[in-house]
């Protein structure tokens, strides 16, 4: 749930260039001068100015005229009303913080007829329909190496924001968050409730840290929001049974956060805190240096709203831990922020994405086996202004060069993408990917709902599913050991939101009435 919309081009500056031929054209008082650029050159100019330039052949007519191009006019401060309107804005500080930025502009950055040119661009040269994607080959169906658990507790609906296993056979930390009421429920290794935790906002990750846990909160819930409601509390065991309770807040007023990196980024032995605070239409990336007295000093890398996962990772082996960045919302694409030391660091743009992407997750891996860190990349968020199946969307594997450079290697599509954990999870040295997607074609391949890719060798992988796979609407997967045998074990929770295809196939009706809140996919290797 990390992205509403597809974030359009904020225009910074007016093309007033090339105006020759056109200048004759009227022009309301104030209104800024046509620029006399082709309708192509216009849409190309003041999109790519922000994020990759989208194809009017990417999307279908009905949603460029309804959805994409009245969305990117707010942008630009063209309203059909004529003035912009406050059903842009959230109530409360999220929607002042939104005003502040300027976000929608209060008068047009660019004359009509230029904005007429660039809407008539999309529609003439769209297509009526997108082909929907079709398989070249079925999902094999059952999973040798594991074995399906489901927990005898449940909230039902399941509104699941978070799954994590802990190890050494203590069971499963969730969180429900049904209509605005949070409860962090623990269950023990028998998938029975051991105790629940009533909250007041929406925790999105579980991170244990030698003697100290702490919990990432979203917010007041995890739909789109500038609002900074956001926090990493930390978490305390108490009493004989050391059961976890909400303590301090380590750090507040973050903008909606959907993932916490932690490590020594100043190699000063105080652990920093690297906040992917996504936001909506505002957020930023930033780092928090342990100061070891009051607390942390925030230092802001991006400031730009999306992103979603952060790695810390020495990238070039100079002893300094570097940052890669997964960008979403607009101008999505992977960052390496290069630790110069003294708290410094340079950014490099290793990947770009187009803004239909809908970029959702990344993990590292050596694929090939020389040494060096690839990139596991997994796009298909359809929570936006284009919710259709798109061919791009899946999982990509870019092999690196050795000397940073990164090229596609692999891709594996699977509709609506969510996310993909990388572990070798048959134990014969080689790592598989086990994913789950939040808007596969139900419809037609249920089964899409998650995919294990066991490993073959050569970047050659066999695809399997599980015959429960629609039981529930995964949204949030977590791989670990959870019973100390030695292998991987793997837990799904279920979001059930958005139903499937106005819910011909039935699923969003048995979700609503006995689907799970999570699973447990128990490896069975050993």
């Amino acid at each position: 749930m990390k992205k509403q919309i597809v974030s359009f081009c904020i225009l910074v500056s007016l093309l007033v260039s090339c105006n020759t031929g056109r200048q004759h054209e009227h022009t309301e008082p104030g209104e800024p001068p046509v620029s006399g650029l082709s309708a192509k050159a216009l849409a190309t100019a003041h999109c790519s100015r922000c994020h990759a330039f989208v194809g009017p052949e990417l999307l279908p007519k009905k949603i460029w005229k309804n959805d994409v191009l009245p969305a990117m006019g707010h942008r630009m401060g063209i309203y059909n009303s004529g003035g912009r309107p406050d059903s842009l804005f959230d109530p409360g500080v999220s929607g002042e913080i939104v005003r502040k930025a300027d976000i929608y502009p209060e008068k047009p950055v660019l004359a009509k007829a230029d904005w007429d040119s660039i809407v008539q661009y999309f529609i003439e040269h769209a297509p009526d329909s997108i082909p929907i994607p079709v398989r070249n080959h079925p999902i094999k169906i059952g999973l040798k190496h594991f074995k399906y658990r489901e927990a005898s507790f449940a909230h039902r609906p399941a509104f699941t924001s978070m799954v994590k296993i802990l190890p050494d056979n203590r069971g499963i930390i969730y969180n429900d968050s049904k209509r605005g009421f949070n409860r962090l429920t623990f269950l023990t290794p028998d998938l029975r409730e051991n105790y629940s935790i009533p909250m007041k906002s929406t925790p999105v990750q579980f991170d244990e840290r030698s003697n100290e846990a702490y919990l990432t909160i979203a917010g007041r819930g995890i739909f789109p929001s500038d609002a900074p409601f956001g926090a990493v509390q930390q978490m305390v065991q108490t009493g004989l049974e050391k059961a976890y309770q909400p303590g301090n807040t380590v750090i507040s007023n973050l903008q909606r956060p959907v993932c916490m990196a932690y490590g020594d980024l100043n190699n000063d032995g105080l652990e920093d805190i690297v906040a992917c605070e996504f936001g909506n239409e505002t957020g930023e990336l930033a780092w928090y240096e342990n100061n070891g007295k009051s607390g942390y000093n925030k230092n802001v890398l991006r400031a730009k709203p999306g992103a979603v996962t952060a790695i810390i990772r020495d990238a070039n082996n100079d002893g300094l831990p570097d940052i890669y960045v997964l960008m979403a919302q607009g101008d999505e694409g992977i960052f390496l922020y290069e630790n110069l030391g003294a708290g410094k660091f340079r950014e490099k743009r290793l990947l770009s994405f187009s803004p239909l992407n809908g970029s959702q997750y990344m993990e590292l891996a050596d694929f090939n086996k020389d040494g060096f860190d690839d990139i596991v990349y997994v796009c298909g968020d359809n929570a936006d202004k284009t919710p259709m199946l798109k061919e791009y969307h899946g999982i990509y594997i870019f092999l690196n060069d050795g000397k940073g450079n990164f090229e596609q290697a692999w891709f594996y599509p699977l509709n609506g993408a969510y996310k993909a954990i990388v572990r070798d999870y048959d134990l014969d040295g080689d790592p598989d990917i086990a994913a789950i997607s939040y808007f596969p074609d139900y419809r037609h391949y249920p089964e899409e709902s998650f995919v294990y890719l066991e490993n073959k060798g050569n970047l050659k992988f066999d695809d399997y599913s599980f015959p429960q796979a629609s039981r529930g609407r995964w949204i949030v997967m977590d791989a670990g050991d959870m019973d100390g045998d030695g292998d991987t074990d793997l837990v799904l929770g279920s979001f059930v939101y958005f139903l499937p295809d106005g819910d011909t196939t039935g699923l969003g009706k048995r979700w609503l009435s006995e689907g799970p809140s999570v699973i447990v996919l128990e490896n069975t290797t050993r």
